[in-house]
């Protein structure tokens, strides 16, 4: 057998090593036959029978998930019953079976197939993704009307195989999650697909976007999964095995080693304290934040709340989130970004889909043209304060004006509060984030209004070097090393020491940990990245004397070509 390889989009690091277990794709199965007319009453209930079927399943491991906290799952899941539930979806398929005489599983596919044409004329790529939610939930329905058992069924616990498939749905990765899979690969998805976030919660590697794997491995092929570089090696030889191997243990190693840095205080060699913050996204996120001894949470992602529901969250909903956020933190720092809408996170409050949304109608701008929505997050916020050390955080500000909108909003949301006798704290801390160049290169004065400043360094690459984040076509030329963006970023960290505002970076570049020196000496001092990446950040700050980086840095800002600035990285990091 001929050992190949296969690349993708990486999604969550590591190395596993394993049997490929594919997964069955239903939807290749599906054949279209005629009916006579006295069979079609029961076809129409053999197809209503496999729905309800799903349904039910689908709530029973939505009870499991309400059980184990499990929110980021939860709402997954609920988006599959609100397929489920479309008349479009639910009752077509059934008139296709009256008016053809054709069998269930083809007329399930047909509506399916007109759902995705679509979703395929929209160009925003988040929302094309979406056709995925409806695929999976007809793949669901086929395996019952099709007679499929549970394929995890197939897989003994804490075996070492690798699920290989077109795509996986939240409900099977969570039944996947059961019996310890070593990684999971799948053709479709990118870094933003629920495959993608579904990868990270689980913590295993896992690769994306890998088009044709399905077609190329075999089921029980030895595969190897490079989840740190996006690679699957298909039928290793002996000596690329061993030195796989070599890697796998030495990553083993590396993970134990870290955990034992969790209490030790995130101090430079020249004795600096360094603030390292989390980004959460759903309450249930706390406890991955004080597993890994976090400072205090750095971004609270409000919008996953407005996310995969038909209503708006109430003011006493967010109220009741935020206060046990912030309880459950004690005296730590929790930073909540107001509602950041639009783009790729599209949620309830989003009434119309812009033709470039990550340019059009979305976070503050979406907030300051729905006053009441925002009135209604920002009263919720300023009764939390009472409970805790909370910070609010205004998303892609774009000009002065903009902001003194917002912070009349805020005083009103106070007054109002206030004339109710509802106490909040009157002195809480307003932020903005510096995603847009314009911000960035007047960060003098936006640290002149505000208190800290915080850098969206996703937004800030993608808005500077005219980047589709979510498009895998451009995703090359999406470099955070490009001397434009260390040049926006040093100008942000100087505006903030001179007017002593603090700064800090809340995107991906503070959760890289290749970065962390490089930052340092330019003078950043609060990190905020996803729990999981702290402890491997901590471990360059604990190896790191700011005063000697300092002289790295002023030499990689002077610096005109990204391939020499990753040279130079390389040798701060030897």
């Amino acid at each position: 057998m001929s050992s190949f390889n296969i690349h993708g989009v990486p999604v969550s690091n590591g190395i596993a090593i394993g049997k490929a277990h594919l997964i069955s794709n239903a939807l290749l199965e599906v054949i279209h036959y005629q009916l006579d007319k006295n069979e079609v009453p029961n076809e129409i209930k053999r197809l209503s029978l496999a729905m309800n079927e799903v349904r039910k399943d689908l709530l029973k491991i939505k009870k499991q998930l309400q059980k184990n906290s499990s929110d980021e799952f939860s709402a997954f899941i609920d988006t599959h019953l609100m397929i489920l539930t479309d008349k479009n979806f639910s009752e077509k398929p059934k008139k296709i079976i009256s008016k053809d005489s054709c069998n269930a599983e083809w007329a399930l596919k047909k509506q399916m197939d007109f759902f995705v044409s679509k979703f395929e004329q929209i160009e925003d790529e988040y929302i094309k993704e979406r056709k995925n939610d409806v695929i999976q939930v007809v793949e669901r329905i086929l395996k019952v009307l099709l007679g499929h058992p549970s394929q995890s069924n197939h897989i003994n616990k804490g075996s070492s195989a690798i699920l290989v498939a077109r795509d996986i749905s939240p409900a099977d990765a969570l039944q996947f999650k059961k019996h310890q899979y070593a990684a999971f690969l799948t053709d479709m998805g990118g870094s933003t697909s629920h495959t993608a976030i579904l990868a990270r919660s689980l913590n295993i590697p896992s690769i994306v976007a890998l088009q044709n794997a399905r077609d190329l491995i075999k089921n029980n092929e030895q595969i190897i999964v490079d989840g740190n570089q996006g690679i699957v090696i298909i039928n290793p030889s002996e000596d690329i095995l061993k030195e796989y191997q070599v890697r796998q243990n030495i990553w083993g190693i590396e993970q134990k080693k870290l955990s034992k840095i969790k209490n030790i205080q995130s101090k430079t060699l020249n004795n600096e304290k360094i603030e390292l913050l989390a980004n959460i996204e759903v309450p249930g996120d706390i406890q991955s934040v004080k597993d890994n001894k976090a400072s205090g949470i750095g971004l609270f992602r409000t919008e996953f709340l407005f996310m995969n529901r038909k209503n708006l969250p109430n003011e006493e909903e967010q109220f009741e989130i935020y206060k046990s956020v912030a309880r459950s933190m004690k005296d730590k720092t929790v930073v909540i970004r107001t509602l950041d809408s639009g783009a790729d996170k599209l949620t309830s409050a989003d009434t119309t889909i812009s033709a470039n949304p990550a340019l059009g109608l979305r976070a503050i701008r979406l907030c300051l043209s729905e006053p009441q929505l925002f009135n209604i997050q920002l009263r919720a916020i300023l009764r939390a304060s009472k409970f805790g050390k909370i910070k609010i955080l205004i998303p892609m500000l774009s000009s002065l004006s903009e902001l003194r909108q917002t912070k009349l909003l805020i005083e009103r949301a106070k007054k109002s509060l206030a004339n109710q006798k509802i106490l909040y704290n009157n002195n809480i801390k307003i932020g903005g984030m510096i995603e847009v160049p314009a911000v960035a290169i007047n960060a003098e004065l936006f640290a002149q209004e505000l208190d800290f400043l915080s850098i969206g360094t996703n937004d800030l690459i993608q808005y500077t070097l005219a980047i589709d984040r979510t498009d895998d076509r451009v995703s090359h030329l999406y470099n955070p090393l490009h001397p434009a963006i260390l040049k926006l970023i040093d100008i942000t960290i100087k505006a903030g020491k001179k007017y002593n505002k603090q700064v800090s970076i809340c995107g991906e570049m503070a959760g890289d940990s290749k970065l962390t020196k490089l930052l340092l000496g330019m003078g950043l001092r609060h990190f905020s990245m996803h729990p999981s990446r702290i402890l491997s950040v901590k471990k360059q700050v604990l190896n790191s004397n700011t005063k000697k980086l300092v002289l790295w840095s002023n030499k990689i800002l002077k610096t005109k070509e990204s391939e020499t600035i990753e040279t130079i990285i390389h040798k701060i990091n030897q």
